[in-house]
């Protein structure tokens, strides 16, 4: 992997925010915007080279703005379709997919992505 660029950090909103249920189902958009100002804020814990960070949301929760620190991007339909693509679209560079659905799991580590489950992020 090309060791020269950020890790690209590809975090599937839906997967990570429906991981605890602290009602984000009555306000999606808000669930995603929270998820987005603790990565702005927080990055990755234990990783200390540069990250590129992307929020993949989708659905209700379309329209989240980018903020300094993460990329927001509306997946057109499939969120996990859209996380695929980003990853194959990466070429050699490092990537990492939080999430914990094992067939988004399957599908990027078959492009060489790592992937991880949704405490990474989550623990704080």
């Amino acid at each position: 992997m090309d060791d020269d660029l950020p890790l690209l950090l590809i975090v599937d909103a839906a997967n990570v925010v429906g991981s605890v249920p602290d009602g984000w189902w009555r306000d999606r958009r808000g669930a995603a915007e929270r998820l987005r100002d603790v990565l702005a804020a927080e990055g990755l814990p234990g990783h200390s080279g540069p990250v590129e960070t992307v929020l993949v949301v989708e659905g209700a929760a379309r329209g989240v703005e980018a903020v300094p620190g993460v990329r927001v991007e509306d997946a057109p339909g499939s969120g996990d379709d859209h996380i695929v693509a980003l990853v194959a679209g990466a070429g050699e560079r490092d990537c990492l997919v939080v999430t914990a659905d094992r067939e988004l799991r399957r599908r990027v580590t078959e492009l060489g992505a790592e992937v991880t489950g949704p405490r990474t992020i989550r623990r704080r």
